[in-house]
């Protein structure tokens, strides 16, 4: 035991391995900052450069890597409503309001001071805990997993807004759309409408990016001016750390849910930040301020994203099973370097065990610390007016998305739920409530399946089941005992015009229209391929037309969310643009990249916005244009990416990077 503490000791400080992980943080910095690449991509850029290294350097770039992405990827997160990955969404609730309101420093500097907690207390966990942690991995079957499922669906109970049944309806709405594609149990296909691309489901970037960021870029841009509003960048750096030891106590709380839930192969990773904000919602007594910029919601989820990758490494390190997508690609390059995660890490490899664990801890400093440099340059990017924002925030989510699969589908997809985003948003549908149910839609079922088949319905006496269980309904209790009067639920009458109510009424018969056909679709399955999505669409379409039934009685179901200016079109206000108007640029973009393909319809659409909505002069537009296409063209080249192709590509044989 010595002995590996020794040598891991002096691996972590000798020069060739601090300079490895040096390269692997500021790698995963470069990645971060681009919403809907994250952890997967990074990791599998890494590997070709892993063949002919040493054991020990090699994991250095790896781990700075994973260490870094969770921090990084807050930028977009907070300075622009974009989630920069699935570690990094509940972070935009609070943070992005934050930066509105001209506090994007404050925020920042909390969440890389949580971030930095968190992944220092995740390796010191790992540390002590290494040795003990197996028969604790190995105490969670598929139905505590299920039930652990079931307690990050409960967290939609505190990001409802004041309407608990939109918020019941949005996450089952998630819920269905996660499920669609092949069954988990039988591979029977459900609500495909016989479309190749839907068959393997829509992937969580498109999802993410649709339902968060366009709706924030199409708004941001109908109110014509900078993200923060105003020249300052907030009241200083130190207020965001004086903030982590303001709420400490917070920060240890949602850290140490954060390793835990992260040790938990398969689930932990893609909800462990809404556990987090749900915690803090429903445990605090001023419930007023999340969702508006309460620093609490931003301090929450970063503490338990980066302390989850210390506890994601137990089950990595310990029984070859990945806890996330990253760690799947960490556990290839181990596999790759020789190194067999299993019993021998804690035995004979004690000490690579060790490296990887203190070499975690190491990273998240020099993380966090970059990041807090890099803030204070980055965070000026909210000063700029939108409108030259805009273009570029559009090319970088449509080239994210379609790396998701690299089908044209991708862009469709996120154009479809860029439109479910915005009316969601218009009308006071939570958001947040649909994402969750979407990320934990495959796992919940999968895990219910598993659960009958090995144990049938005893498996609801299994001690951790109960133990989770009661945790849930006692967490439910605490949020609706401490819930304050205004957001009870209760009903408000709607404006007398009947143009509040139209479009409202039409659009929660859309989506009772879409349970119908889910709970129809059901039918057509066999028993396991149908029970789930027809479990949750027997309930969610009574639920749906219960809230039509009290829109046509006139009352509002969420007015404090309601937005009257989608009917307005802002007509009053010569300084505001129709909804509709940005929502036509972006569908003619993506109809554009399908036609002539991405890269030309990328210089087309900078050239004709920038002329025609910021008004800048043809030498600057020719120099955005080009600054802007020359970079995409060189992160493709370098991370041997692919461009969407249209029409014109299958045509007529184009050369690179037309092509």
């Amino acid at each position: 035991m010595l002995d590996a503490l020794v040598s891991a000791f002096a691996n972590i400080t000798s020069g060739v391995h601090l300079l490895y992980l040096f390269g692997g943080v500021f790698l995963g910095l470069a990645i971060g900052v681009f919403p809907g690449l994250g952890g997967i991509v990074g990791m599998s850029l890494l590997m070709p450069f892993l063949y002919g290294m040493d054991q020990v350097s090699a994991i250095a770039m790896l781990i700075g890597m994973v260490a870094v992405i969770p921090t990084s990827d807050t930028f977009t997160s907070v300075l622009m409503g974009i989630p920069g990955s699935s570690a990094s969404q509940a972070t935009v609730l609070d943070g992005f309001p934050l930066a509105k309101q001209g506090h994007a420093a404050k925020a920042l500097g909390a969440a890389f001071s949580a971030s930095l907690f968190g992944g220092l207390f995740g390796a010191l966990v790992l540390t002590a805990f290494v040795l003990i942690a197996r028969p604790l991995i190995l105490a969670f079957g598929s139905a505590e997993l299920f039930m652990l499922g079931i307690l990050g669906l409960s967290m939609v109970g505190v990001l409802a807004g004041s309407s608990i049944w939109k918020g019941l309806a949005a996450c089952g709405l998630g819920l269905l759309i996660g499920s669609i594609g092949g069954a988990p149990a039988t591979g029977e296909e459900r609500m495909s409408f016989n479309i190749s691309y839907l068959i393997d489901g829509i992937p969580l970037v498109v999802v993410g990016l649709g339902i968060f960021a366009v709706p924030e870029i199409v708004d941001l841009l109908r109110q014509r001016r900078s993200v923060a509003g105003t020249s300052s960048l907030g009241s200083g750096w130190l207020d965001g750390f004086r903030d982590m030891i303001r709420y400490r106590w917070l920060c240890l709380r949602c850290a140490s849910i954060g390793t835990i839930v992260g040790a938990l192969p398969g689930l932990g990773g893609s909800v462990v930040d809404w556990i987090a904000y749900g915690h803090v919602v429903q445990t605090s007594k001023d419930k007023s301020k999340f969702g508006q910029g309460d620093i609490r919601g931003v301090l929450a989820p970063e503490s338990a994203n980066n302390a989850k990758e210390g506890g994601g490494l137990v089950p990595t390190l310990l029984f070859g099973i990945p806890g996330s997508g990253s760690m799947a690609v960490f556990l290839g390059g181990m596999v790759l370097l020789g190194l067999e995660p299993g019993p021998s890490m804690v035995g004979s490899q004690l000490d690579i065990t060790y490296t990887i664990v203190w070499s975690l801890a190491l990273a998240n400093v020099i993380g966090a610390g970059s990041c807090l440099f890099l803030s204070p340059y980055i965070a000026r990017l909210t000063t700029i007016r939108y409108v030259l924002m805009a273009p570029f925030m559009v090319m970088v989510i449509t080239f994210a998305a379609f790396q998701a699969t690299r089908d044209l589908g991708d862009l469709l997809s996120l154009a479809g739920v860029g439109i479910l985003g915005i009316y969601m948003k218009r009308f006071g549908w939570p958001r947040p409530a649909l994402l969750i149910g979407f990320v934990l839609a495959d796992n919940v079922e999968t895990y219910l399946y598993q659960a009958l088949q090995f144990y049938e319905w005893s498996f609801l006496t299994r001690p951790i089941v109960l133990i989770v269980g009661a945790i849930t309904l006692i967490s439910i209790w605490m949020g609706a005992r401490k819930k304050p009067a205004d957001q009870s639920g209760t009903t408000q009458p709607l404006r007398s015009r009947a143009t509040d109510l139209k479009p409202q009424v039409c659009f929660a018969l859309t989506l009772a229209g879409f349970f119908a056909f889910a709970l129809f679709d059901a039918f057509l399955q066999s028993f396991l391929g149908g029970v789930f999505t027809g479990g949750v669409a027997l309930v969610m379409l009574p639920m749906s037309l219960w809230i039509i039934f009290r829109l046509l009685r006139g009352e509002a179901m969420d007015p404090m969310n309601y937005d009257h200016e989608v009917e307005d079109g802002f007509a009053g206000d010569p300084d505001r643009a129709n909804l509709y108007y940005y929502m036509y640029w972006l569908g003619g973009f993506i109809l554009s990249c399908m036609t002539i393909g991405y890269l030309m319809s990328l210089v087309g659409f900078f050239m004709a916005f920038l002329y025609f909505e910021a008004r800048l002069s043809w030498p600057r537009i020719l120099l955005l244009t080009g600054l802007s296409t020359g970079f995409m063209v060189s992160l493709a080249k370098i991370m041997v990416l692919d461009f969407p192709p249209g029409l014109l590509q299958s045509l007529v044989e184009l050369p690179w990077p037309f092509r």
